[in-house]
């Protein structure tokens, strides 16, 4: 009869799919009941709610529909309660309260090191995060394995402790060698860092004296030391230009020394006064090639 009212619509709150850490699609049904209707998704951490998606149109039909909607910014490992709420000219209809849990974000680890390369014989430091659900307050070490990389990866000074936002840092002293590193944690779940390799380079000292002078110009022996002993390693002298490449205006060889320390000596003709360094370049593997501190030749 054309006296009686059109009912609000009628609505139920449907399942929940592609759950992850911080989002999923909620599902539900709604029939228009042959008027314009309006729905939204309420959702929140209690039965409260909080929080509702935009509002979107269901149509004026008279056939149930499926709709959904997508919903981000949740939190891992939370339990989420939703429903779905329909609006017409005729009232609300709030479908039944269901429930979902959002998942645990995985662990996982990074590394680096600080800084890399680092000079043979100085301290430097390996500085981390571990990321996920849980990542706080975790117990995690530090494991090497140094060159030539055979011997396997050995746990490296004491264990650390991640912080409120799961950072941590490991010092360590001196390595003698190019060093792969890891991080592992050493409770379950067990996760570890991809290895990361600490170059160390040589320490370079390198000082040049003037030895004579004659038409063909001034000539320099040029001297200094490798730690560790690094003999038959080629070492070229540059002159540094501002604004433009270096100039290599001679070259030695390193040789023997003491059983740590190596040297390298010989006498170059220096046609331009200036800024100098030497560069060690090592091609071994266990080590890495390094400049020396510039010093003027006046």
């Amino acid at each position: 009869a054309s006296g009686v009212t059109p009912p609000a619509p009628g609505v139920s709150t449907g399942a929940v799919s592609n759950v992850t850490s911080s989002s999923a699609v909620l599902h539900g049904a709604i029939n228009a009941k042959g008027q314009p209707a309006n729905y939204v998704f309420q959702y929140g951490t209690t039965s409260g709610y909080g929080a509702q998606t935009p509002l979107a149109p269901a149509g004026r039909g008279t056939a149930t529909i499926q709709v959904s909607q997508a919903v981000g910014g949740l939190r891992a490992n939370t339990t989420y309660h939703y429903r779905i709420l329909a609006t017409s000219a005729r009232g609300a209809t709030a479908g039944a309260g269901r429930t979902f849990t959002t998942p645990k974000i995985p662990l996982s680890l990074q590394i680096v090191g600080a800084p890399n390369p680092v000079l043979f014989s100085d301290p430097f430091s390996v500085q981390g995060t571990l990321s996920g659900t849980g990542a706080a307050g975790r117990v995690v070490a530090l494991q090497f394995n140094p060159f030539p990389y055979l011997a396997g990866f050995k746990t490296l000074g004491n264990p650390e402790v991640t912080n409120s936002i799961g950072s941590f840092s490991f010092p360590v002293l001196s390595l003698l060698t190019n060093t792969q590193l890891r991080a592992v944690t050493t409770s379950a779940p067990f996760v570890s860092s991809p290895v990361l390799v600490e170059d160390v380079a040589v320490r370079v000292t390198f000082h040049a004296r003037r030895v004579h002078r004659n038409r063909r110009g001034e000539f320099f022996r040029m001297y200094g030391t490798v730690a560790p002993a690094e003999v038959g390693a080629l070492v070229g002298f540059q002159l540094l230009r501002p604004g433009a490449p270096s100039v290599t205006q001679g070259s030695a060889f390193v040789t023997s020394g003491t059983p740590t320390v190596s040297r390298f000596s010989t006498i170059v003709r220096i046609r331009h006064r200036g800024r100098y360094q030497a560069l060690v370049q090592v091609a071994d593997g266990s080590h890495v090639s390094a400049y020396s501190a510039p010093l003027r030749i006046r």
